[in-house]
């Protein structure tokens, strides 16, 4: 039997191009409780980390040791570790200890196999303030980090012979060769609780009955995407990357209660609670695939954003467990709920969710990284529809700008820009007279867009335009003075509400097209270690085109738009074949909660959400033969390709239903009412489809 969750690899990504690596996480689905083996967090490629200090028991520790000296701490080699989502295996070297672990929800389960000949170890180490309590068997562990409880309790499944106490840490010896059982059940709320969510998930399981029913949870969730056609190893990527989407957002509802620490109280509410989200690098397409084949689950995510709102008073940009973070740029809150409303989802209150967007439209700071009210820097934005950017070399004076991240007046220009036309779109499907305003200001990206030069430029607070202006290395590190660590050739670009209106700034279709073929090209002007200096974001490059950012996300689908969709259809094959891969160095940027790995699902299956807000999709190059969409109310949705290879990357007919199909893009109702869209490709392009 095949089994889906099989194909994932939790390594993929675990050693990065530049910046942040991915972790190898055994998890549920959005489950709270996800694991791996406690490693030296200062080694950030995770991959590389050369022992292993011990395995999670919320703000504490449990790892196994033997012999009369053990020092809980082990090597390990990764030729005797297995690592799939649902279970992982390793053999800790220093003790002979083989150590095992999976999940449930709320739980984690360990086994260790301990060798014979030796006394047997385990020990609970506290982090941080956590307190540590035995009896009756039962270990239980509480703390508080950031304002957040932070407990656990653990049953073991054998009684130890001894227990010692020292420095805090528990210690509990065993006989030798034990097969020892550990059962950790998680709560955010108390140990109490922790104990019902331990009691709920796994009395009566073994390891491998817990593993099994992960095991099985993992195909079901995976199972909503089938593929056929492509390779194995195209299989284990797009797979992989679907198990990264579902890491996030997380849900820490504990059978009907859960802690907020949006107003620090433990809630009563059936439906489920999700955070950890960072929207400015999911509305893109985290979001809109999960909407797309777990409806449901999303309108859980909508309304735990807009409890956040009701319980805080305002709509988060980056809603972690311990609260929302002040964390890049935009309010992009807007962008998820007005995509999702406009999709035809409307089971939530679209009046509050009206009343939050206006109030962080009008009433927050748009400045980077920051929290606050409107200053100055927005006044200039309200009076003259641009954020204002600082004369080269003048020190900052606005108070609430951030020392590094600064204001990158011309990237919260574009994307307050589009978030206002997200909310444009859901006021005039509420029938509000404001959205005429909102529309209005959507169109102020043309007042960064300096036609001399044919890039978006930052502007001075008097209107005119910054001197020496450089679109590709200007605005110092990561571009922050001016753009979000990216720079002027990819910004240019952000524009995804008026991809038209944008081309027509340039001179046309014609000029867009010639625009992205120069950005693809485009070289770095510097040595390429000096480039990456500067702009240590902009991994996975093309030319100026960079895949390990998500401002570039959508940058292969504007062909379509220049009327030259054959060319989408090459780069698209070309970015995947090139920057993805199932190694450990498979992703090429920052994968940031599902991301990057959401982008990849969508181009695999051929298609993807240029502009959320827009209930539309646009079509690239599939990679499989045949996908099958398991969508809500048992309809699926197929796109075939027969004979789909590494070559034959061209449409040159397609076909939806019995009808015809020569448009670039599929309606969201189009997927979700079910069908087929059957594409007959081809080695050479077809240069009259889609035009």
């Amino acid at each position: 039997m095949t089994h889906l969750s099989d194909y994932v690899n939790p390594y993929i990504g675990t050693i990065s191009y530049l910046l942040q690596a991915t972790k190898p996480l055994v998890h549920l689905p959005h489950g709270m409780a996800q694991i791996r083996p406690v490693l030296d967090e200062a080694i950030r490629d995770h991959y590389l980390a050369p022992v292993i200090y011990g395995f999670p028991a919320s703000r504490c520790r449990v790892m196994p040791d033997t012999g009369s000296d053990p020092v809980f701490v082990s090597s390990y080699d990764h030729d005797f570790e297995e690592v799939k989502c649902y279970r992982g295996r390793v053999l800790l070297e220093d003790s002979g200890v083989t150590a095992e672990y999976t999940v449930t929800e709320h739980c984690a389960v360990y086994r260790f196999r301990y060798p014979e000949g030796v006394r047997a170890w385990l020990r609970f180490s506290p982090d941080g303030n956590a307190r540590l309590e035995t009896a009756e068997g039962i270990v239980t562990g509480a703390s508080e980090w950031k304002q957040v409880p932070h407990c656990f309790t653990a049953s073991l499944s054998e009684a130890p012979e001894e227990t010692l106490w020292k420095g805090g840490a528990l210690f509990m010896a065993f006989r030798p060769g034990i097969c020892l059982e550990v059962k950790v059940g998680f709560s955010y709320i108390d140990p109490a609780q922790a104990r019902e969510n331990l009691r709920r998930e796994t009395d009566g399981l073994d390891f491998d009955a817990v593993a099994g029913r992960a095991r099985e949870i993992w195909d079901c969730m995976l199972g909503k995407i089938e593929v056929d056609g492509g390779t194995e190893q195209e299989k284990r990527i797009f797979y992989t990357s679907l198990y990264r989407v579902f890491q996030r957002m997380i849900n820490i509802s504990e059978y009907g209660r859960y802690f907020s620490a949006y107003d620090h109280r433990v809630h009563e509410d059936t439906r489920d609670f999700y955070v950890d989200d960072g929207i400015w690098d999911t509305y893109r397409s985290a979001h809109p695939l999960q909407l797309l084949i777990d409806p449901g689950r999303q309108m859980d995510i909508v309304h735990s954003y807009l409890r956040m709102y009701s319980q805080s008073g305002w709509l988060p940009s980056f809603p972690r467990l311990t609260g929302s973070q002040a964390v890049m740029i935009g309010k992009h809150a807007t962008a998820m709920l007005a995509d999702t409303y406009l999709k035809g989802y409307r089971d939530f209150d679209a009046e509050l969710a009206w009343e939050a967007m206006v109030k962080n439209e009008e009433q927050a700071t748009k400045l980077p990284w920051a929290f606050g009210p409107v200053n100055d820097f927005d006044a200039c934005y309200a009076e003259k529809g641009f954020f204002p950017a600082l004369p080269e070399g003048e020190e900052e004076w606005l108070r609430d700008a951030h020392p590094f991240e600064r204001r990158q007046s011309v990237a919260v220009t574009l994307e307050t820009c589009y978030d206002e036309w997200c909310l444009a779109q859901f006021g005039k499907a509420l029938g509000k007279k404001e959205a005429a305003k909102y529309a209005q200001r959507a169109m102020n990206y043309r007042n960064v867009y300096n036609k001399d030069l044919g890039f978006a430029a930052p502007r001075l607070a008097d209107g005119s335009w910054v001197r020496d202006y450089d679109p590709k290395f200007s605005g110092g590190q990561g571009g922050r003075a001016y753009f979000a660590e990216c720079n002027g050739w990819t910004y240019t670009l952000h524009v995804q509400h008026d991809i038209e209106g944008l081309a027509s700034l340039m001179g046309g279709r014609e000029a867009l097209a010639d625009y992205l073929d120069r950005l693809f090209v485009e070289q770095y002007g510097l040595s390429k270690y000096s480039f990456l200096g500067q702009f240590p974001d902009e991994t996975g490059l093309i030319g100026q085109f960079c895949m390990g950012n998500e401002p570039s996300f959508h940058i292969p689908y504007l062909y379509n738009y220049a009327g030259q969709p054959w060319k989408t259809q090459r780069r698209v094959r070309e970015i995947m074949r090139i920057w993805f891969d199932d190694t450990v160095h498979g992703i090429c940027g920052d994968e940031d909660g599902g991301a990057m790995c959401s982008w990849y699902v969508f181009s695999a299956m051929g298609f993807y959400p240029v502009c959320p807000g827009k209930p539309e999709y646009d079509i690239g190059s599939p990679v499989f033969e045949h996908i099958r969409l398991h969508l809500e109310d048992g309809k699926t949705f197929e796109i075939e390709a027969p004979g789909n290879t590494a070559k034959t990357k061209y449409i040159r007919a397609a076909q939806l239903g019995d009808m015809p199909w020569n448009r670039t893009r599929l309606g969201h109702a189009d997927l979700t009412a079910g069908g087929r869209l059957i594409l007959t490709m081809d080695e050479r392009p077809e240069k009259t489809w889609g035009i």
